[in-house]
This record gives C-alpha cells, structure tokens and sequence, in this order.
C-alpha cells in the first residue's frame, strides 16, 4: 500500500543488528534449521506483515504468510511462520515483532475509530494528522491506512491549510478574508481550507473557502453549527479536530462533518505479540 523501500528495511535490520548475532554465534547454532511463527496474544488487526515477511526473505529464510495486513484475527493466532538458519531466524525475529506489534495496535486502534464513525455517518471519514513520530511517518501512514483511515496531511508541500498564526504575519484574520481572492487565485489546482472558531468559520463559510477546519468545538455546539455553515454554503467540507479520538468519535461524526481529524491514532499501545520458536 506505501512504499517502503528494500534500502528502509535493510536500516532496520543494521539498527538491530549493526555486525553480527553474538549470542548465536558464541552458543554454535547459526546453521541449525528452525522454524519461528509470529502471533498475538490480542485479537486484532495485523499490519506490517509483508515488510517482515520481506525482511525474512531478504535473510534467506522461507516464509509463508498465514494473514495479510488488514486481517482480523483472534488470540493465539498465527500471523506468519518464517523457516531457515537458527542464526538468520534470532536477526530477524526481534525487528519483525517490533514492527508487528507496534503497526498492528495502529491498525487495530483505527478500525475501532473508522467503525464507530461509520456506524453513525457512512461518509464521514477519519483523518490522521502530521503530527507523527519524525521518521515513522511511512510505517503509521500504512498502518492508519490498513485501519481504514486516510491521511490528513502528509506534509507542508501537499495541501494548504491556514491557521491563527499564519494570519497574524498577514495583519489578522479581516485582513486574510479580504484577501481570500487573491490567495485562492494563486492555488487553482489546490483546496483552500483554513481552521477556525465557529465565529470565523460563519464568515469563511460566506467568503466561499473549499474547507473549514473546526478546532475544539464540542459535539453539542458542533451539531447546530455544521447545520448553519450549510446553510451557508452546501458544498463547503466540514472537518472536526481536537480531541477526536475513538471514544467520541461517534458523537462528532454525527453531526454531519465531512471528516474527523485526529492524532490520537499514533498513540496505540503496542500489542501483547510473541513467537514460537521451534528447532526442525
């Protein structure tokens, strides 16, 4: 679904195992023949099963893959059984579990948020925000994706989004409306959305923006303003943020808002995940 690079996943093998298995290697059972398999003590939804599957491989073992990332599954079991040399199974073991339970608890923790939303709203989406973890952006875009969610921004170069302290370097907010013209001239091939209070977001909604971004409204304000702003303009799109999370995700896709953006999904809790491994 996201590329990953062979060059990515060779770094996380050289992060882990930067020269050699010193423990395989001073106990003489490199060349033994193993089999390990991957699972979870947890029901969930499994991510990052083809990059382990790929580092396996790489180390010359043999995989076969039991689910693929997106997959529920239950308790006890398993996700993957990967076969070779006891030295190649103990370098990839450790990093293939860290990536399995840390992109499958994304994964898991997302679906719980997608269902909730779509329960009450079928169109109303789940959006993850740019605040991720620096250099892990490909992994938990993959994850929140396998999860059902889309990505809110991807970065600064991608979409345009105008908050409080963009409009302070323009003279304030009455200023930056009178220039909306001007700017959505500039960006014809672009949605313009901007974050707003729901008494900014009643005039953005008039000066004919493409989107408003609804920042810490509650559900019980937000219900009767989504109703006012289409009022205002049909086709304007509506997303809610701050604090959005998978409890009250429900409640805020209920008033009608075209999306929910959230950071809340970077957060999961890995996974209770394990192997077993076995000498053939």
């Amino acid at each position: 679904m996201i590329r990953i690079s062979d060059a990515r996943l060779d770094y996380f093998m050289a992060e882990d195992v930067p020269y050699i298995d010193l423990t395989s290697e001073i106990l003489g059972i490199g060349d033994a023949v193993g089999e390990m398999e991957y699972f979870s003590r947890e029901a969930c939804i499994v991510a990052g099963v083809e990059e382990v599957a790929r580092l396996a491989k790489a180390a010359g073992c043999e995989v076969e893959a039991l689910h693929g990332s997106g997959d529920a599954i239950e308790p006890e079991e398993p996700i993957l059984r990967v076969r070779g040399r006891a030295g190649d199974l103990h370098q990839v073991w450790k990093v293939g579990l860290n990536l399995l339970d840390h992109l499958s608890a994304v994964a898991t923790k997302t679906r719980a948020m997608v269902d909730a939303a779509h329960s009450v709203n079928p169109r109303c989406e789940v959006l993850t925000t740019r605040k991720s973890m620096p250099g892990c952006k490909d992994l938990l875009i993959e994850a929140v994706m396998v999860g059902g969610a889309f990505p809110h921004r991807l970065g600064l170069s991608e979409t345009v989004l105008v908050f409080d302290h963009h409009m302070k370097f323009l003279g304030g907010f009455d200023e930056f409306v009178r220039r909306i013209p001007e700017f959505r001239s500039r960006c014809i091939e672009k949605k313009f959305f901007v974050e707003a209070s729901p008494e900014q977001a009643r005039v953005l909604a008039a000066a004919g923006v493409d989107g408003i971004q609804l920042d810490k409204v509650p559900v019980a304000e937000l219900d009767a303003l989504v109703k006012e702003l289409r009022a205002i303009d049909p086709r304007v799109t509506l997303v809610a943020a701050g604090g959005v999370n998978p409890q009250n995700a429900a409640a805020y896709a209920a008033t009608g808002v075209d999306g929910l953006a959230t950071t809340a999904l970077y957060t999961a809790k890995p996974l209770d995940m394990s192997i077993r491994m076995t000498a053939l």
